[in-house]
Parts: structure tokens; C-alpha cells; sequence
């Protein structure tokens, strides 16, 4: 059963091998975070609150994440490692599902929340344990150091939730947001996308400069 269950995981092993997926959501979780924290410090009709700039804003950020890895996976890590072609259910279809399965309950949970008027500081490090859990099963149970960056993020969302109200208000703003979500919840989730970010950039670069390390392209194993 272990061996089969390598043979399953190996996809997510190959694709990470170089740190480039936690480099994309470490970039993905810094720019949610800059967003969430423009919306919470500015006046309710500033630029950062409008729909315009908001498509646009994850457009850009999806666009360089995807041809950023790809870039990254064409000049340096296939030269090196080789290029290995999965099925389109362990490369799209798979992380797809994931995602869907992670995603649609907290925004529909949020949007009921708010439409509840339910108050909504007593849950709110459930999205950092939901974000620890999904890097669990996506990196940590491949590479055994990356357990301990696991740890960090646990720990350091309970450490977020557990924050007074006067050390929030600091990140956030009362005036600049919509009356139904309170200056604890917002700060809650600056910090924590913003620690995710900086936890799986700091991961993803370590995973990054030990592939570089040890894997040599071709030519330079000749010589």
C-alpha cells in the first residue's frame, strides 16, 4: 500500500520538486493579502474597493503564476530534471476538484455569515487551520522537513485568531469596511494570507536553492 501510494503522490512530488507550487501560492497568498489590506486601510470609494480593479488584479495575479512556473519549469527544472507528462487528471482535473472542494464551502459559509449578520470573530482561524491542512496534503506529506513548515502555519494561525482587538486595529480599519464584517475578522485574514504567503515563499525558495544544489543540467554533469 505504500508503494502504491508513492506511485499516486509522485505526480505532486515532480511538480513541487523544484519549489515552483509553493512559490506560486506563497505569491498567490502575499497578493491576496496586499488586496485585503489596500480594502481595510482605505475610504470605502477608493480604487481597491471597485469590481474593475478587482478582476483585473486576480487576472494578473493568475497570469503570473501560471506562465511564471511555466517559465521557471522550461529554463530551469526540465533541463535538469527532465520533462515528464502526466494525465490531465493528475495535472489539472485533480488540483481542480481540490481547490473546488476547499474553496466553495468557505465562500459560501462567508457569504451566508455575512448575509446572517453572524458574528464572525469566534471561527476566523478556521481559514488558517483549512490552509495548513491543504498544505499538509499537498506538500508535507512528500518531503518530511516541509512537516515543520506545516507546524509554523498552525500554530502561527492559532497565534493570529488568539491576537486582541487593539493589536488588530492596527491592521485594519473600522471606517473602511462593510459594516457586517468587524476590524478583528479582516486583520484575522490579512495576517493569515499574509502568513501563508511568506511561509510558502520561504519554503518554496529553500526547495528551490536545495534542487538547484543538487541537480546539475546535463552539460555541467559532463564536465
Amino acid at each position: 500500500m505504500d508503494s502504491v501510494g508513492n506511485l499516486l503522490d509522485r505526480p505532486r512530488q515532480y511538480y513541487n520538486i523544484d519549489g515552483v507550487g509553493e512559490l506560486g501560492l506563497g505569491f498567490m497568498g502575499l497578493a491576496v493579502a496586499l488586496l485585503q489590506w489596500l480594502q481595510a486601510t482605505t475610504p470605502k470609494d477608493a480604487i481597491w474597493h471597485q469590481m474593475y480593479l478587482f478582476i483585473p488584479y486576480w487576472s494578473c495575479m493568475c497570469l503570473v503564476i501560471h506562465y511564471g512556473s511555466k517559465a521557471i519549469k522550461k529554463h530551469v527544472t526540465y533541463p535538469r530534471t527532465g520533462f515528464v507528462e502526466y494525465s490531465k487528471w493528475e495535472t489539472r482535473w485533480r488540483p481542480a476538484i481540490v481547490g473546488a472542494v476547499v474553496a466553495i464551502p468557505v465562500t459560501a459559509g462567508l457569504a451566508i455569515a455575512l448575509r446572517s449578520h453572524w458574528n464572525l470573530s469566534a471561527p476566523r482561524s478556521f481559514l488558517g487551520l483549512l490552509l495548513a491542512a491543504s498544505y499538509i496534503y499537498g506538500f508535507a506529506r512528500t518531503v518530511r522537513w516541509k512537516w515543520a513548515v506545516a507546524a509554523i502555519l498552525t500554530i502561527g494561525s492559532i497565534a493570529i485568531a488568539l491576537l486582541p482587538t487593539d493589536v488588530l486595529s492596527a491592521v485594519a480599519r473600522d471606517a473602511s469596511l462593510p459594516r457586517e464584517i468587524s476590524v478583528s475578522v479582516a486583520a484575522t485574514l490579512i495576517l493569515t494570507f499574509f502568513l501563508y504567503g511568506v511561509t510558502c515563499s520561504m519554503s518554496g525558495g529553500i526547495s528551490f536553492w536545495l534542487y538547484l544544489r543538487h541537480t546539475q543540467a546535463p552539460s555541467q554533469e559532463v564536465e
